[in-house]
């Protein structure tokens, strides 16, 4: 099945108060080829659909009239039958503070406004990427027996995590919630990858990496740095202390696959 014929099947839930806003992305998910496609302007309107519809993916504005898109997106989290769904960003929002709380819950992507069309598309793409497992095809692994650490201080962003490697066939991980949590589990378990990310307290990324690396036991770990700073001296920094790949937050499961195949191979 093409792409094309894939975003059509695609069921879109987009939550937007602006009635100008919503003709404009309705518009774009048109061209987008999209068919599928319900609306709600409030928090509230869109959890009563969601407690009858399950789309494949929800699309929201940062500010709604009772809440904003984390509180919707927490309130998504929270119940087991919405946990992993698919959620997308679009909003004129630029403080990072806002922004990286939902980078922590796991959204699928972050569009600014105004958005180009081949942006949108890219997003849908990584949805399908989301809902359509693909298994990945390792040269020396069988992926059904790779053993993954998973590092993140956010119980959502460790879920999202889960999700995008399950859907390449990895079994469920061992989790944990920072770096002194992950040498603990380091040092009691055999792994063949760590995915950690970067900003976590009392052991951060850098420092979980640092630790592995200087370790005579399990130094030999690839370790996929998961983080949302866009500073590209910080990036270099990350990438001295000795990982093998970092990848945005929020990740599109294509650029995992993509990073995987490379690191592991």
């Amino acid at each position: 099945m093409s792409d094309l014929t894939a975003i059509a099947n695609l069921s879109i839930l987009l939550v937007e108060p602006s009635e100008v806003q919503q003709k404009l992305i309705i518009k774009s998910l048109i061209q987008s080829g999209v068919k599928q496609i319900e609306t709600a302007t409030t928090q509230t309107q869109a959890l009563t659909l969601l407690a009858n519809y399950q789309p494949d993916l929800v699309i929201s504005s940062m500010y709604l009239a009772d809440g904003t898109a984390d509180s919707l997106l927490q309130n998504i989290r929270s119940n087991p039958r919405t946990e992993h769904q698919a959620f997308m960003l679009v909003s004129s929002e630029r403080n990072k503070k806002y922004l990286e709380q939902l980078r922590q819950s796991g959204v699928l992507a972050i569009l600014p406004k105004p958005f180009t069309s081949e942006a949108i598309t890219r997003a849908l793409k990584a949805t399908l990427d989301i809902i359509s497992e693909q298994e990945v095809e390792l040269e020396h692994f069988d992926v059904t027996l790779l053993r993954v650490l998973v590092v993140d201080d956010s119980r959502f962003a460790r879920k999202h995590i889960i999700r995008v490697l399950a859907g390449m066939g990895i079994p469920a991980p061992v989790e944990a919630e920072n770096g002194k949590q992950a040498i603990e589990q380091l040092n009691e378990q055999a792994f063949d990858l760590i995915v950690t990310d970067y900003n976590m307290p009392e052991m951060d990324g850098r420092e979980l990496t640092e630790a592995v690396r200087g370790s005579n036991s399990y130094s030999h770990i690839p370790i996929l740095m998961v983080s949302s700073e866009a500073n590209e001296t910080h990036l270099a920094n990350i990438s001295q202390a000795g990982v093998d790949a970092i990848c945005d937050k929020p990740f599109e499961p294509a650029t995992v696959r993509d990073l995987l195949f490379k690191i592991m191979s």
